[in-house]
């Protein structure tokens, strides 16, 4: 039995993935800034301290220094958490595409 060989990406394909790419970045930073912005209104936190505990929260680091003391806060951060951590696989995963994306767009232009 032969070995599957790998798939050969076409031009149209690869231009599909990055705007994929594109548009999941995008909704990746807009849910960053919602956070962000949410925290600072609701929290008291200062700006930079509402992106570190967005960012932080999201990646699912949480080291513990920042947290919501609102019980708004606390239930928006469940479903944001639920929310953004999905986004952000999802945005690893179209990094990767991504890059094997235009790797072969690249090319195709030589």
């Amino acid at each position: 039995m032969e070995p599957a060989r790998p798939q050969r990406l076409s031009v149209s394909d690869a231009q599909i993935i990055v705007r994929r790419f594109r548009f999941v970045a995008g909704f990746a930073a807009l849910i960053l800034a919602v956070g962000t912005v949410f925290y600072h209104y609701q929290e008291q936190w200062r700006w930079i301290d509402s992106l570190y505990f967005s960012v932080v929260s999201l990646l699912t680091v949480g080291y513990g220094d920042l947290t919501p003391q609102t019980d708004l806060g606390k239930l928006f951060t469940v479903f944001y958490l639920i929310a953004g951590v999905g986004v952000l696989a999802a945005l690893a995963n179209n990094i990767i595409k991504g890059a094997v994306a235009r790797r072969r767009l690249n090319k195709s232009d030589r």
